[in-house]
């Protein structure tokens, strides 16, 4: 009689997820916000609606790292795509004037890693921590065989609450407002299949590091939020200025961007050159150095770039908002 098969046979070891969920408590933990009811460990995690809301709307968002995730495994470096996983989320769900509440991650793999898983979530809880926001739960599927070995994929999913006449929607946006632009770090966690394609003709940059994870502006902007009145707020992802900044805009308005408003960071510089890319390619593709584009009122942009600053932004006045004949487009000059 042939011996009986186990769920280890086939590649999946309970064991070993039961001893991640224990080895990642601790940073989860340190995520918690008091309206956390339940967290890591349960079949659902519990959260309250802060009291503060008089009319809470929940606001959510959902994203992954993409091919960055290749250079992650090529340079054995896990733990800044954990932060970027965040950021691509608290980021989006901030575009609406909202605050993070929590944060819940799905890692899969074929087969589990313990060292390599726990460096990821130790990123992700890091970047919780810089959203204000708890990570109160997540998945950890083993599938042998739908991974090559030594690889993995994340998604990650946010929701955040806003007062209901607080949302920043863009509809007040006029000819005339201001456009202002907050620093990337990099090119955050977009065009990597590009950049990959790059590295392959050009080998890697000196001084540059392509792993630098997305800026998290979660904590400056609702800061801001309550004291200068904000019309839009864009969060340059795929499709960069001219792809993002158009989602905010009415119709019959253009964003008209000056790229001269701001240095271009060396990488884009080095990426540009390497790839032979045209100047309009690096607007659709690469941030270029502006990870978050802000629309407020004349009177206001001042003030909003001093309070910005005093939190730690490097803050550009990139352009002004006009009058258009028709949709909503972004301009870069």
């Amino acid at each position: 009689m042939s011996k009986g098969l186990s769920y280890r046979d086939a590649g999946v070891d309970i064991e070993a997820g039961d001893a991640l969920v224990e080895a990642i408590k601790p940073f989860a933990r340190r995520t918690l916000r008091p309206e956390v009811l339940a967290g890591i460990g349960g079949f659902g995690a519990l959260c309250q609606i802060p009291r503060k809301y008089r009319h809470p709307v929940l606001v959510s968002g959902t994203d992954g790292v993409g091919t960055k995730l290749k250079l992650a495994f090529a340079l054995g470096r896990h733990d800044a795509v954990g932060i970027d996983l965040v950021a691509m989320s608290v980021n989006d769900v901030l575009a609406q004037g909202a605050e993070p509440l929590f944060f819940l991650d799905y890692y899969a793999c074929g087969k589990l890693d313990q060292r390599v898983a726990t460096d990821v979530i130790r990123g992700i809880a890091r970047g919780c921590e810089l959203a204000g926001c708890a990570l109160i739960g997540g998945e950890t599927a083993e599938m042998p065989g739908m991974y090559p070995a030594g690889e993995y994929d994340l998604a990650g999913f946010c929701v955040g609450v806003v007062e209901n006449d607080r949302i920043v929607d863009g509809r007040s946006i006029r000819p005339g407002d201001v456009i202002l632009g907050l620093a990337s770090s990099g090119p955050h966690a977009n065009g990597y299949s590009l950049i990959r394609k790059i590295l392959e003709r050009a080998g890697p940059p000196r001084g540059v590091d392509l792993l630098e994870p997305t800026r998290i502006y979660v904590k400056p902007v609702l800061k801001l939020l309550e004291s200068v009145p904000v019309k839009g707020l864009a969060h340059i992802t795929g499709g960069a200025l001219i792809g993002n900044v158009p989602r905010i805009l009415p119709e019959k308005t253009k964003a008209v961007i000056d790229k001269a408003a701001w240095p271009r960071p060396t990488v884009f510089q080095w990426l540009q050159r390497e790839g032979n890319i045209a100047e309009e390619e690096m607007h659709r593709v690469f941030n270029c150095g502006i990870g978050m584009v802000l629309v407020a009122a004349a009177a206001h942009a001042k003030r909003a770039a001093e309070l910005l600053r005093a939190s730690g932004e490097t803050v550009y006045e990139i352009g002004v908002i006009e009058k258009s004949s028709g949709a909503a487009q972004a301009i870069v000059v």
